[in-house]
């Protein structure tokens, strides 16, 4: 049986695989866990939860606040926010665990669950793996006095993080025209009220949740509406979030889509110029495009390669005392400004970067050339197998000394969903494609289910 927290919390269908027993469950044991270093005497445990605008979020997070309740933890439910808002606040409010019930970039029907431990960090492997092992477990429950409460902060919630955001543009706006497509999610209120409060004249879509239209075309997985926003009302540019506003893409004054490489590149060399890019390195994983490798390798600033997952990118961070990282799709982390990727706080530090130079952000965007990149999806195969199959490593192999020095190929399981992703990079689009969908072909035959 595998591991039941994916590459970024427990996911899946909502009410068939996350449900409400699962839920008090999990926040039992998470509870129990993360509070056990504290000594006799001490304050009754806090944690604080949030969730994203799907319908199942709000029978999930009463669940889960249940489960803390009765381990004895007293538990802020500050309902809609985005998932750097819920880090936020476990990092800079005297609480000891944060939660947040979302599925990220994720079809509505799907929910999920996922954890910060104190100081807003998501959880080590080794952590997640005792919560999940404590999983109807017996314990001596607490009873009388010492059972926790349940309590409201939404409102203090949401003005905490927007003054967090506001405070880390470091400069007004004012005259500087984005457009937002808040993907009918978390960031729908907040997002909009931080931009404009930092002086931004702000266009917004998709900021009418009704708990079913989260990510429905729509959001950093559908651009197109945010492309078509951004060209007709003039906009410096654009940016569209995904349901939890944990990540963000771009869009130019033209519409052309500037991806989290494009953002890190753009980002990682006004630090580096202003002198705080710490070691003048950025971390990325192994999804990062070669032209992003190659920029930076120009550009004096070293690259550090992990595996996909904000929180990889995190934790090498964090150990090699870096700070600017993130992912392709989004995912930047600012360490001077946030524990875990935020799509709001980057696209506040774009505007920052545009307003600065007072170049467009197709001209700075433009330090990172990419090269052809192509991924395939290959649904219905074992994907347990992928990194085992002799014939499929035998294809890789065989790719890889086709492309020689001006590509590479990639393939990995998905970690959120049952599919296995082939990404190929080659000098031409062309030979991206040939060699993608000649390797998933072999994917797909190889770990037929």
């Amino acid at each position: 049986m595998g591991r039941l927290f994916g590459t970024d919390g427990v996911r899946g269908l909502a009410n068939r695989d996350i449900t409400a027993e699962l839920a008090l469950d999990l926040g039992s044991s998470a509870a129990r866990v993360l509070t056990a270093h504290q000594a006799a005497g001490e304050r009754r445990p806090r944690a604080v939860v949030g969730r994203d605008t799907r319908i199942s979020g709000e029978f999930l997070s009463a669940a889960i606040a249940a489960g803390m309740a009765g381990a004895g933890v007293d538990v802020t439910d500050v309902g809609v926010l985005p998932t750097p808002g819920i880090a936020h606040l476990t990092a800079s409010t005297d609480v000891d665990l944060g939660v947040v019930i979302s599925a990220s970039h994720n079809p509505m029907p799907d929910n999920g669950i996922k954890f910060f431990a104190r100081g807003g960090y998501k959880l080590e492997d080794a952590v997640e793996d005792e919560i999940a092992a404590g999983l109807g477990a017996a314990w001596d429950r607490p009873v009388g006095a010492d059972v926790g409460q349940i309590a409201p902060g939404s409102s203090f919630a949401g003005r905490t993080y927007i003054d967090h955001l506001v405070a880390a543009a470091g400069q007004p706006f004012r005259g500087l025209r984005i457009a937002l497509d808040c993907a009918n999610g978390a960031a729908s209120d907040v997002a909009p009220l931080a931009l404009r409060e930092a002086g931004a004249d702000v266009v917004v879509i998709n900021a009418s949740p009704d708990g079913r239209n989260i990510n429905e075309k729509c959001g950093s997985t559908h651009p197109e509406q945010l492309q078509a926003v951004t060209v007709a009302s003039e906009a410096a540019f654009g940016v569209a979030y995904d349901g939890d506003a944990d990540r963000c893409i771009a869009v130019d004054h033209t519409g052309t889509l500037i991806d989290g490489d494009q953002i890190m590149g753009l980002l990682a060399t006004a630090m580096k110029e202003e002198g705080t890019l710490p070691d003048d390195t950025l971390v990325v994983t192994v999804m990062s495009n070669l032209g992003l490798l190659l920029a930076m390798k120009d550009a004096g600033i070293a690259t550090v390669q992990t595996a996909v997952g904000d929180r990889y990118v995190l934790e090498a961070m964090r150990a090699g005392g870096y700070g600017l990282g993130g992912e392709q799709s989004g995912h930047i982390i600012t360490t001077r400004h946030s524990t875990t990727g935020d799509g709001i706080l980057t696209s506040l530090l774009l505007a920052s970067r545009v307003v600065a130079t007072g170049r467009s952000l197709a001209d700075l965007a433009a330090v990172v050339p990419r090269l052809p990149q192509v991924l395939v999806n290959v649904p219905d195969v074992d994907k347990a197998r992928a990194g085992e199959d002799d014939g499929v490593a035998d294809a890789v192999r065989q790719a890889e000394e086709r492309l020689g020095e001006t590509g590479r190929v990639l393939l990995r399981p998905s970690g959120t969903e049952p599919l296995v992703r082939v990404m190929v990079e080659a000098a031409t689009q062309d030979q991206a494609e040939d060699v993608a969908g000649g390797l998933a072909d072999v994917v797909k035959e190889r770990l037929a289910l």
